[in-house]
């Protein structure tokens, strides 16, 4: 069975495009009823909000592809140590001890580059 993602990803690129389509049509549109500008402009700075939106959607999206990531590896490390207690294993919590220091390592190292 194939597995779905259960967040699909919106087009962003594809939002970026249609939001300049639509100012550009409603550009035009405002040319000819000056009368409505009070309109036009709720609408243009509605408009406007897009590009923010779509930066921070993509910054958001980031995180959260990190956060998955670093979620399947202390699983992966959780189940590790499970598997090195039931099998006598000297120090088994070095799996989990092992994974938290490359996190926050990582951590670090984002951080300190600005968070990318």
């Amino acid at each position: 069975m194939t597995q779905r993602h259960p967040y699909p990803h919106a087009d962003l690129q594809g939002a970026a495009t249609r939001n300049t389509t639509a100012a550009e049509l409603l550009t035009a549109f405002a040319k000819s009823a000056p009368a409505l500008d009070d309109l036009w402009r709720h609408v243009f700075d509605a408009l406007a909000d897009t590009p923010a939106l779509i930066i921070a959607i993509d910054r958001l999206r980031a995180e959260l592809s990190t956060a998955r990531y670093q979620r399947a590896n202390l699983i992966a490390a959780i189940r590790a140590t499970l598997a090195a207690h039931d099998e006598g294993e000297h120090d088994p919590l070095f799996y989990v001890r092992d994974e938290l220091h490359a996190q926050r390592s990582t951590d670090a190292r984002r951080a300190a580059d600005g968070g990318r």
